[in-house]
């Protein structure tokens, strides 16, 4: 009953954290509802809605003629998959069990694990519910999508950066959250709502002046959105944008946050709970 299990090699023991990273991402997946197929089911509901919601205003506003040549549902859906895979992963990884939690007290969990948890239950979710979405439309609607897109291994790529990204900014709310607990999720919020405008999704790069630009190119999804639309139009090449940027900046704020996620969890108290 006391006993304590060790693994004995260190395949056993990368086993091991690679089982507790599965069933706490299955964890993860079924907190929005207890059954998991409708708790994937909300997520591609979210996703038609947004995808509709962008259709229906770019078609009243008379803004599809600015759009780039080709698919005008690839062009949304480029932005809307990647803001949503990047929103949802902050908001997943910040939100994800500290070194105050009662889940911490359980001795082959750690927080490594939950963060790591929360990105791939993220990444899951939202890769399928981009290719569901994209299976009902290439049956319903459009059965050529798939030619139409010029480089579909790019445009993943771009979806793994903006994942990626969002799993950086949400390494450093996570770890500012302990000690600034209602600025920090002030903050987040804000960038989740700005980002409606701020990532770029209604518009391409090349066509914003340069007094505009200087307005979205601080922020990393601007970039890798703008960069998907350059693998998925052939007649569109962003030069205002660079995927390198997203990828530098986004590895530079893990290391920030796990620095800070380190030190945090050094100095963790079981009373921060009673302040949230």
């Amino acid at each position: 009953m006391f006993q304590t299990y060790r693994p004995k090699s260190k395949l056993e023991s990368a086993l091991n954290i690679m089982e507790l990273i599965y069933h706490n991402s299955v964890r993860a997946v079924r907190k929005t509802h207890e059954n998991a197929f409708m708790a994937i089911f909300m997520n591609v509901l979210q996703t038609v809605i947004f995808v509709l919601a962008f259709y229906f205003m770019f078609s009243i506003m008379g803004l599809r003629s600015a759009a780039l040549r080709g698919d005008f549902m690839v062009y949304i859906m480029t932005g809307i998959f990647l803001y949503m895979t990047h929103v949802k992963t902050m908001g997943a990884v910040s939100g994800s069990e500290g070194p105050a939690s009662p889940m911490m007290q359980h001795a082959p969990m750690n927080t490594a694990i939950a963060i790591l948890s929360g990105m791939l239950s993220s990444l899951y979710i939202q890769v399928l519910s981009l290719f569901l979405v994209l299976f009902v439309y290439d049956v319903a609607f459009n059965p050529f999508v798939m030619q139409e897109i010029h480089d579909p291994i790019g445009c993943l790529g771009m979806l793994l950066l903006a994942w990626f990204s969002g799993a950086a900014i949400g390494m450093v709310f996570l770890a500012l959250k302990p000690w600034f607990p209602t600025p920090v999720s002030i903050i987040s919020t804000v960038y989740q709502r700005a980002n409606m405008i701020a990532s770029g999704k209604m518009f391409v790069a090349n066509s914003l002046p340069g007094y505009m630009l200087v307005m979205f190119d601080w922020n990393p999804l601007f970039h890798t959105i703008d960069q998907s639309r350059g693998y998925a139009f052939k007649d569109y090449n962003p030069h205002n944008s660079n995927w390198e940027y997203a990828l530098y900046l986004s590895i530079v704020l893990i290391m920030i946050g796990l620095m800070g996620e380190f030190y945090t969890r050094k100095h963790a108290s079981a009373s921060w709970s009673a302040r949230r």
